[in-house]
């Protein structure tokens, strides 16, 4: 065999031993899992109530929405880098052995529980039990180790617009299908869905949504959100990978995974 031919040899049969990801796993990473799928209540509203902008200037962000209602931005950067380090596969390789801070999924978020990432992923990485209490509920969101995520972090790309006066901060999360956060509010910021989708409702600072703050949002949709009057309804929208929403300063949120998700968020504090 000619020398030159070799490594086109080696190259053949590398190609045929390494499986060719579907085009599925290309959509949502290797994160749908075979197993039990999420709760009935687990879909998307009938009606999106949040405008979504792919042509927004700064100048028009800060007059027509930094200030005063949230917005879905599209098309603002480009974070499929990010994306593909971000596939389960992927992950487990580089942080499998990290220790992540996992958090109760109540208002409040008192309870931290440390494990390492693969535990979390391959054991607990589950959908939520509709009947389980928010604050028995454990997610990955938010205590991140910035010096070990940093090989990750560097990789991605903020939306462009900023707040005078404010510092961004990331917070990366991955979750089930079916959990989420209830309602909160804190300062702005931005939240992109890597993969999977999650819902979101928003209320304006002066318009206290009732809810239960150690119950989920999955129970509070099934047992509040029917019966509201369409005056009583927040705004929502499910948010596509792909897609950043913003929200404005003390603005009411609460979330929901419609499928295993992965998202990042940019506080401005």
């Amino acid at each position: 065999m000619a020398l030159g031919a070799r490594p086109l040899l080696w190259l053949a049969l590398w190609t045929l031993a390494v499986p060719a990801r579907s085009s599925e796993e290309d959509a949502d990473g290797g994160w749908r899992r075979p197993g039990p799928g999420a709760p009935a209540a687990v879909t998307e509203e009938e009606h999106c109530t949040v405008e979504r902008r792919a042509d927004l200037s700064y100048a028009e962000f800060v007059q027509r929405y930094a200030f005063s209602r949230p917005v879905i931005l599209r098309g603002l950067t480009d974070n499929s880098r990010f994306r593909d380090l971000c596939t389960r596969q992927r992950l487990l390789a580089s942080f499998g052995d990290s220790v992540v801070r996992l958090s109760t999924a109540n208002t409040y978020s008192y309870q931290k529980v440390d494990l390492p990432f693969q535990k979390y992923v391959e054991q607990m990485l589950h959908p939520q039990d509709p009947i389980s209490m928010g604050n028995d509920t454990l997610y990955f969101f938010g205590d991140n180790n910035f010096t070990e995520w940093a090989s990750l972090f560097q990789h991605y790309s903020p939306p462009p617009f900023s707040l005078l006066g404010t510092t961004p901060a990331y917070s990366f999360g991955i979750a089930g299908a079916g959990s989420g956060v209830p309602f909160h509010w804190h300062g702005p910021g931005f939240s992109e869905v890597i993969y999977g989708r999650k819902r979101w409702f928003l209320y304006p600072p002066e318009k206290t949504p009732e809810f239960h703050p150690n119950k989920t949002t999955l129970s509070w949709l099934r047992d509040i959100y029917p019966a509201l009057t369409p005056s009583a309804r927040p705004l929502e929208c499910t948010i596509q990978a792909g897609e950043v929403l913003y929200f404005p300063d003390r603005w009411w949120h609460a979330t929901l995974n419609l499928d295993t998700s992965v998202f990042i968020s940019t506080f401005l504090s």
